[in-house]
């Protein structure tokens, strides 16, 4: 199994290098995100090519290839023309003229890790090829209800900023209406989907995989996600910090009623 996860890493490798070189001559770091979903499919494929396929294997396979395709198609879509991401132009001004060589581990190169270590529950599961069970179930609906629910969340604000009044507004209705992030929460049910399924694969000799789960919920929760997005929102969108008083950041929940609407 060593060899074959070793071979996922070289996958990454070889599908953000040359992405990196790109980016130098376009100045725009963020290409990075709309290989995101490769980085993580591309290591998986290289290991059903090298491997029998169980049930179980094909079925974690088709939630994750579901998963790369919609989430590739959107952010190719939502980023079209609208040159280097803020987030990446803010990297680019901290780290001065020589951020395009370091750019290469500090974004591609990181990201090729990351996205490695996020496929790691097919690889465990690939190693127990054991019969579908209940918890197989359980894990394949939660990664699907993830699956819909990131869908659904990304569709609603894809057609809520391109209406006539979204300049300077907030998102608050539909699924957004219970979550200031239901897409990332979405997005962490994929994961603990196929962790789980991993689990009902191997026990607790596949918890190893469970990495990939703990460590995307972190991210969107910390670092890239949640925390990252909301430092100057409130700025941009004054109306922001009371939608956040009473909306939950992150797991789907009723709104809290406010002394207006409680009037």
């Amino acid at each position: 199994m060593v060899t074959l996860a070793m071979l996922g890493l070289l996958v990454a490798l070889a599908v953000a290098l040359p992405v990196w070189a790109l980016s130098l001559p376009l100045r725009d770091a963020s290409l990075a995100d709309r290989i995101w979903s490769l980085l993580i499919a591309a290591p998986v494929l290289a290991y059903a090519w090298k491997s029998s396929l169980d049930p179980r294997c094909m079925l974690m396979l088709a939630l994750l290839l579901a998963w790369a395709v919609r989430l590739a198609v959107y952010i190719g879509l939502r980023n079209w023309g609208h040159g280097e991401d803020r987030r990446y132009r803010a990297m680019r001004e901290r780290h001065g003229p020589g951020f395009g060589l370091k750019s290469l581990y500090l974004v591609f190169g990181l990201q090729a890790l990351l996205g490695w270590i996020v496929g790691w529950p097919v690889l465990a599961a690939l190693a127990h090829p054991t019969p579908l069970a209940a918890l197989d179930i359980a894990g394949a609906l939660l990664a699907t209800a993830g699956l819909a629910t990131e869908a659904v969340a990304d569709a609603q604000l894809a057609r809520f900023r391109r209406g006539p009044h979204s300049e300077g507004a907030v998102m608050d209705r539909g699924l957004w209406a219970w979550s200031r992030h239901p897409n990332y929460f979405g997005e962490a049910c994929v994961w603990w989907g196929l962790g789980v399924m991993a689990l009902s694969a191997g026990g607790w000799a596949a918890a190893w995989s469970l990495v990939s789960p703990v460590m995307m919920t972190v991210l969107l929760l910390k670092v890239s996600g949640v925390s990252l997005l909301e430092q100057d929102i409130a700025e941009r969108r004054p109306a922001y910090r009371d939608y956040a008083a009473r909306t939950s950041a992150f797991i789907p929940w009723p709104p809290r009623r406010g002394p207006q609407q409680a009037s």
